[in-house]
């Protein structure tokens, strides 16, 4: 099984990753998790990431391609695998085929969990994280019992500063820009399901396990 796992940030597909990990007993693996790997492995093109990293610039499509198709070919990967974070481009979309191809595989379902813009703005703007142990709370939907106060361990609770109206519209704007256009490129695949990211977090699993078993 090999799903492609979509979303806007803040959409909960960290959460729902770990849900369809334990469903199907296959590895998560996003490009954060690939970079990193290949960093500490010491791959060419892991120095050649690591290198653009530190100079606070982009990856180049090239090396985080070459990434993908080496992470891919592990031995972990034959069952299958969800990938989260790639691709984020139609040019990206094209490459990925490529490397399927290479591989003898095919993607069985792209997975894309919705959620309103404004539901995105105003789960990140109630967001509150515990300085101490980093548990997450929310003030509307998860408050803790007392405010500021973390129910675990008492820590102070806080609000990042990524997690402001402008930084989630501006992050917001640019998924749009740049991943929109693959929800057209996989319809046409004939591959794509949505499901509705503001259900309960139970709920949305299941309508990703039922997509994948359909």
């Amino acid at each position: 099984m090999h799903i492609l796992l979509m979303g806007p940030p803040g959409a909960g597909k960290g959460t729902q990753a770990a849900n369809l990990v334990t469903e199907f007993g296959i590895p998560h693996i996003s490009t954060g998790d690939m970079f990193r790997a290949a960093v500490k492995e010491g791959t060419e093109l892991g120095k050649q990431a690591k290198a653009c990293m530190d100079a606070g610039k982009l990856v180049p499509d090239e090396v985080t391609i070459g990434i993908v198709r080496e992470r891919l070919a592990k031995d972990d990967c034959k069952k299958g695998f969800i990938l989260d974070g790639f691709p984020r481009t139609v040019e990206q979309a094209d490459a990925l085929d490529g490397i399927m191809k290479d591989l003898g595989l095919s993607i069985t379902r792209v997975l894309n969990i919705n959620v309103p813009a404004e539901d995105l703005i105003e789960r990140a703007v109630g967001r509150r994280i515990c300085k101490k142990c980093g548990a997450t709370y929310h003030v509307k939907f998860h408050p803790s019992k007392a405010e500021g106060v973390c129910d675990a361990c008492g820590g102070e609770l806080y609000q990042r500063a990524d997690d402001s109206a402008e930084t989630m519209k501006n992050r917001l704007a640019v998924y749009e820009d740049s991943t929109r256009p693959l929800i057209e490129y996989y319809k046409k695949a004939g591959v794509y399901t949505e499901v509705d990211g503001r259900q309960a977090i139970d709920a949305v699993t299941k309508g990703l396990v039922e997509a994948l078993k359909s």
